[in-house]
């Protein structure tokens, strides 16, 4: 594939283009939908690239691993997403359920390492704990934003798993890099304020 020209004109009167050809308006779900899963995309490079600079080799590594196959499986879905329902399969292959077991075992191996929580979280205690609880905050506002697509026109149900998965995923990376860097959690304490949130 090669890009050359960034724009084109054709999108100022609020319409675009889905890759199967038809124009939609640019308010509509399904531009919504895949413009969200874009959202998250971008929200994960900066915990894979905030990620790097860590100086645990653990981190550094499992972190690239992981995280570069995700960007790669949002792009897969944003492609598909960017298609008309009835016609992505003419263009591009279905996106495999096997990508959701794949987010199932990351998980597993980070919950092998943390201890069960006593009380909810609050974002924060390290910049890659902060930037991962941001990624699942733009996650879960994708997976409204594809259910909601889902009432009005058929989402793969490959994709509305994994997207549920990813925001479950992102969650105990936030935990699992915070103990990595041997950091403390923030808790909530109900009413605490400014009484502290340090576990």
């Amino acid at each position: 594939m090669r890009l050359d020209k960034i724009y084109t004109k054709t999108g100022d009167g609020g319409k675009t283009s889905l890759v199967t050809g038809e124009r939609v308006a640019k308010s509509g779900l399904r531009v919504e939908a895949f413009g969200t899963i874009d959202e998250v995309n971008s929200a994960l490079g900066l915990v894979r690239t905030w990620a790097q600079k860590s100086e645990h080799k653990t981190i550094r590594d499992v972190s690239e691993a992981t995280l570069k196959q995700i960007q790669n499986d949002l792009f897969d879905i944003g492609s598909i997403l960017a298609c008309h329902a009835a016609r992505a399969g003419e263009v591009l292959p279905a996106f495999p359920a096997a990508r959701t077991t794949f987010l199932e075992g990351r998980i597993d191996a980070c919950q092998e390492t943390l201890e069960a929580l006593s009380s909810f979280v609050l974002p924060g205690g390290s910049m890659s704990n902060a930037y991962a609880h941001l990624a699942r905050t733009v996650c879960r506002r994708a997976e409204r934003v594809l259910w909601r697509l889902h009432e009005a026109e058929p989402v793969p149900e490959a994709i509305l798993t994994y997207v549920n998965r990813l925001s479950d995923y992102l969650f105990v990376y936030s935990r699992w890099v915070l103990r990595g860097e041997g950091l403390p959690e923030y808790l909530w304490k109900p009413g605490g304020g400014a009484a502290g949130n340090h576990g």
